[in-house]
């Protein structure tokens, strides 16, 4: 597994399950993950959010495994939701799967390029070099 090389940047700014800013050193390999969406690799979409929720999170950790990496190399993550009611869960989700880990960390509320997907999550990985 590829070696987690952020360090977090500590500032008097309460963040509770996330930091407000994360360095990565120079001759880092960075990956790059595009937005997940709530799609299972049958092509089906749960409806509840938690399941749509879980599904993004096994899209980015399988991401994250074919590149040698672990959600501890995640340096930056970025959700969108499509409504405000499920930040709550969507926290709760995110610091689960994270399990201690505290990337950097932003939430946008916004219309979802399909109504059918009630989230879609993009993140940036950091490792070092092989």
């Amino acid at each position: 597994m590829a070696t987690t090389c952020m360090t977090p940047i500590l500032t008097e700014i309460p963040s509770p399950g996330y930091v407000q800013a994360a360095e990565v050193p120079s001759g880092s390999r960075l990956l790059f993950i595009s937005g997940q969406i709530p799609q299972r690799p049958d092509g089906t979409v749960p409806e509840a959010f938690e399941e749509q929720c879980e599904q993004v999170w096994r899209n980015i950790l399988a991401s994250l495994e074919a590149a040698g990496m672990t959600h501890r190399n995640l340096v930056k993550v970025t959700t969108f939701l499509s409504r405000r009611d499920l930040r709550d869960s969507n926290s709760r989700i995110r610091q689960r799967v994270l399990d201690g880990h505290h990337p950097a960390v932003t939430v946008i509320i916004t219309g979802i390029y399909d109504e059918q997907w009630l989230l879609e999550i993009e993140a940036v990985a950091a490792a070092a070099q092989r």
